[in-house]
């Protein structure tokens, strides 16, 4: 008899996106040829940059000529690309070596499949509105969570207290969907309390080149101690475009150990068994990102999402309502006006304006009475869009 995982029984009905998809079917259906603007995307609207489409280029060509030839690649990533990762921290001050580093075809794979270091008797802290993968990686592993509120009252970045018992914790910053990015003060507060607990941090900087505030933490390894303390995942996703190309990093320094094991050195038996590592062809174009051209096209695109973010939070300013993120992060996570739920103002906007965001209730109970708009769009849709949000809610 074959006995399946029963924790899949546990999980949630994931209808966000799917209820999203549904209501915007029907409203087309009934409204033929109506243009949506469509402002809860995840995905990117530009192409991989010039830099990136050059290095794919030359490494299709390598793959055709068999002095260039590049079969399996190490299951932890090409050497050339784990020293280009290295270095890019220490523009920023963190000194990591290369084999600390690495590569994976993308952070929501390498969020579930790290899981596979820790018991499953660990408990796992997530900081509520959350990114759903978070919560359901765990519910399949069996895990028990431990759910943190967060709300306008701490600008949705909470403090640790110990009187949390949590063995791994999720923090996200620049945060998705709150947009919300934790002060140094804030993230060395929690990096102490893992320290102090014996816990392990779970840190996703999937965003963190859409920071332009100095002073704000890019990375979790910017703070004392965190060495000993964290995992740090990343992605090129929505900083370099590779949304449709899958490339990733995850950092786990060599100080990190628990229960006598380096986890580091189990990250390493675990790619060495599980996978055959990323294609050649992806990694040259994502080692393209990390060259001086390559940083200077990714942060022009950015630049056009930022300006998204700028359009509809001058819009926002202008009504008066509530808001966090959008200049650190592709994110801006509002209340909705008037006292409505989250799903009521999905609906509003899209039947009297045809604007397309994401209800917070979806990301958790802490984002009921809220809403994510995402800057990823077409410059053109979102001055339409934020044109249109003024002039229905205007007062």
């Amino acid at each position: 008899m074959i006995i399946p995982n029963m924790h899949y029984a546990d999980l949630k009905e994931s209808y966000l996106f799917y209820n999203i998809a549904q209501k915007t079917k029907a409203y087309v259906e009934a409204h033929p040829g109506t243009h949506l603007y469509r402002m809860g995307i995840g995905d990117v609207s530009l192409p991989l940059c010039d830099a990136v489409i050059q290095a794919l280029h030359e490494a299709v060509e390598d793959q055709a000529e068999k002095e260039r030839f590049h079969g399996y690649m190490p299951e932890t990533g090409a050497p050339f690309l784990r020293e280009a990762i290295a270095g890019y921290y220490g523009e920023r001050g963190v000194s990591l070596s290369p084999d600390e580093v690495f590569v994976s075809s993308g952070a929501s794979d390498e969020l579930g499949d790290i899981l596979d270091l820790f018991d499953r008797d660990s408990a796992a802290l997530v900081i509520e509105p959350a990114y759903p993968a978070y919560v359901d990686a765990n519910v399949m592993a069996g895990r028990k969570i431990v759910h943190l509120a967060s709300g306008e009252e701490n600008g949705f970045l909470p403090a640790p207290d110990d009187r949390l018992e949590a063995d791994l914790l999720y923090i996200c910053s620049p945060n998705n969907p709150t947009g919300a990015v934790f002060r140094r003060e804030q993230l060395q507060a929690w990096v102490d309390y893992a320290n102090k607990n014996g816990a392990v941090i779970l840190f996703d900087a999937a965003y963190e080149a859409f920071i332009e505030e100095e002073g704000l933490p890019h990375s979790i390894f910017e703070l004392e101690g965190a060495e000993t303390c964290a995992i740090e995942i990343c992605s090129l996703s929505k900083t370099a475009g590779f949304t449709g190309t899958r490339l990733g990093y995850t950092v786990i320094p060599k100080a990190l150990v628990r229960g006598g094991m380096n986890l580091n050195e189990m990250w390493v038996r675990n790619r060495t068994t599980k996978t055959n590592g990323v294609s050649y062809i992806i990694q040259k174009g994502g080692a393209a990102v990390f060259t001086p051209e390559g940083q200077k096209q990714i942060h022009a695109n950015i630049q056009v999402y930022k300006k998204n973010a700028a359009c509809l939070m001058e819009t926002l300013d202008a009504l008066g309502i509530w808001y966090c993120g959008g200049k650190n992060a592709p994110y801006i996570w509002m209340k909705c006006p008037d006292g409505m739920t989250s799903w009521e103002f999905f609906d509003y906007l899209l039947h009297e304006i045809q604007v397309v965001g994401t209800p917070g209730e979806g990301f958790g109970a802490c984002g009921e009475g809220y809403f994510r708009f995402s800057t990823f769009g077409s410059v053109e849709d979102t001055k339409e869009a934020a044109r249109r949000l003024a002039k229905l809610l205007k007062k």
